[in-house]
C-alpha cells in the first residue's frame, strides 16, 4: 500500500487488504497516482493520511459503518474521514446537513467543529469508497482501482461477527453495499439506507431519518453500547 498512499496498512486491517493489494490492478492504481503527483497535480488528502479512517477505526472496534463516495476536493478540507474535515475548517454542506439532522434526531447543538475524529475513535468507520481525488475535480480518482480496496474493508466488517451498524447515504453508497457479502437480508447487521446529505437530496429523505438514534437503538440492543455522537 505504500506505493499507493506512502501510508502504511494499519495491523488490523492487513489480513482483509493483503490479497487485494497484491494484484495487478492495485499495483496499476499506486503507478498511476505516483505519475498525476509527478506530473504536478494537487491530490487531496494529502501523502500520510489516506488510510486515516483505517489507522483510526481498527477492524476489530467497528460498531458504525458511513460510507461517503470521494474525498472533498477543496484546499485544506479532506484529511481521510470522509464527511470530516480538520478543526478550524468551515463545514463543506454535506457536513452541515449531516449537522442539522444530528440536532433533529438526538437534539444535539450543532457542534463547533467539523472534526469527526471522534466518532472515528469510538468505532464509526468513516469510510470513502474512493481514498483520493484531484484538487478542484469531484469524482476525478473514480473507477482507478480504489473500489476493490475498499470493498474489501466493508466485506470484512460484515464478515465480522460483531453486530454491525452500515449507514449509507445515497445511490453510490447503496450500490458499493450491494456489492458485499453479508449484508443482505438474514444479515445479523443493520443497514440504514437514505438520500445523501448533499444540498441537492438532503430534502429528499435525507432530512428525517434519524440515523444517529437507530444506529445507538441497535447497539445498545445487541450489546455493543450507544456512540456518542456529541463533538
Amino acid at each position: 500500500m505504500s506505493d499507493h498512499a506512502s501510508d502504511p496498512v494499519p495491523e488490523s486491517w492487513r489480513a482483509a487488504l493483503d490479497p487485494v493489494l497484491g494484484t495487478p490492478e492495485a499495483r496499476r492504481l499506486g503507478g498511476w497516482l505516483r505519475g498525476e503527483e509527478a506530473a504536478g497535480k494537487q491530490v487531496y488528502p494529502p501523502r500520510g493520511s489516506r488510510l486515516a479512517a483505517l489507522a483510526m477505526t481498527p477492524l476489530d472496534k467497528v460498531r458504525v459503518v458511513i460510507l461517503g463516495q470521494d474525498p472533498y476536493h477543496g484546499p485544506g478540507q479532506a484529511h481521510g474521514l470522509a464527511f470530516s474535515v480538520r478543526h478550524g475548517v468551515r463545514p463543506p454542506p454535506s457536513l452541515v446537513n449531516i449537522f442539522k439532522e444530528l440536532e433533529s434526531d438526538l437534539g444535539l447543538a450543532r457542534p463547533q467543529t467539523g472534526d469527526l475524529s471522534k466518532w472515528a475513535e469510538q468505532g464509526v468507520l468513516l469510510l470513502n469508497n474512493t481514498l483520493t481525488v484531484e484538487a478542484g475535480q469531484a469524482g476525478s480518482h473514480a473507477g482507478r482501482g480504489w473500489d476493490a480496496i475498499t470493498d474489501a474493508c466493508v466485506a470484512a466488517v460484515a464478515a465480522n461477527g460483531q453486530p454491525t451498524v452500515f449507514i449509507l447515504w445515497g445511490s453510490h453508497a447503496k450500490k458499493k453495499a450491494g456489492r458485499v457479502p453479508g449484508l443482505g437480508r438474514g444479515a445479523h447487521h443493520l443497514v440504514l439506507t437514505s438520500p445523501h446529505p448533499s444540498p441537492l437530496s438532503a430534502y429528499a429523505g435525507f432530512f428525517g431519518s434519524r440515523p444517529f438514534s437507530q444506529a445507538n437503538e441497535f447497539l445498545e440492543a445487541n450489546g455493543r453500547g450507544a456512540i456518542d455522537w456529541s463533538l
